[in-house]
């Protein structure tokens, strides 16, 4: 059985994630070995595979993980007690911040996923569709109670407001002018804008 930490503690398939982050965004995926992912992480090989079937795997994971966690909040939000209008612009904020917390893992996935194996793609589509399907229900329910305008399709509002967070990586810069929540606030509010009657 292989261990689940390491000398300092940290959990080996953080470990492995970390330094497969670091290097798939250094590198680029296609040109970090699995050899060199092992070495930065200070494992065997063994490891790797116990933990992640393969770099596949670490690059699915990469992306998942993040994914994940904007999931949980989106549901959280979804699922408060308050207007509509409050709970869409929180959610929309939401994945601006935590994109940009998290913009290695988006920028690699962006730029990596076509290596994805075809059963893995489906997976990660799956998943990014049922984000963005809670968010467009969200939508709906505001177009259907008359707070948000009907002049505009949900799905093109949430294709609107999802482009511009996956562009994020080509552009926002940590020691720019504005930070994570002035960006996250500045497009909630265009997407209610928007969104208004």
């Amino acid at each position: 059985m292989a261990r689940t930490t390491d000398g300092d503690g940290t959990p080996v398939p953080r470990r492995l994630l970390d330094a497969a982050t670091r290097l798939f965004a250094e590198q680029g995926y296609d040109r970090t070995s699995v050899q060199e992912i092992v070495e930065a992480a200070g494992v065997t090989k063994g490891a790797l595979y116990h933990y992640f079937g393969s770099k596949d795997d670490l690059l699915h994971e990469v992306y998942a993980r993040v994914l994940r966690v904007q999931q949980e909040r989106l549901d959280a939000f979804a699922d408060a007690d308050r207007p509509v209008e409050e709970r869409v612009r929180g959610a929309a904020a939401d994945v601006v911040v935590t994109t940009i917390e998290n913009l290695d893992d988006a920028s690699i996935f962006f730029r990596s996923m076509h290596h994805l194996s075809p059963e893995k793609y489906k997976q990660v589509r799956a998943e990014r569709r049922r984000y963005h399907e809670r968010f467009r229900a969200l939508i709906e329910e505001g177009q259907r109670t008359g707070v948000f305008s009907t002049a505009t399709p949900a799905d093109l509002v949430v294709d609107y407001h999802f482009g511009s967070v996956h562009h994020l990586s080509t552009w926002y810069r940590p020691d720019g002018p504005l930070s994570p929540q002035q960006v996250a606030d500045h497009l909630a509010d265009l997407l209610l804008r928007a969104l208004r009657p």
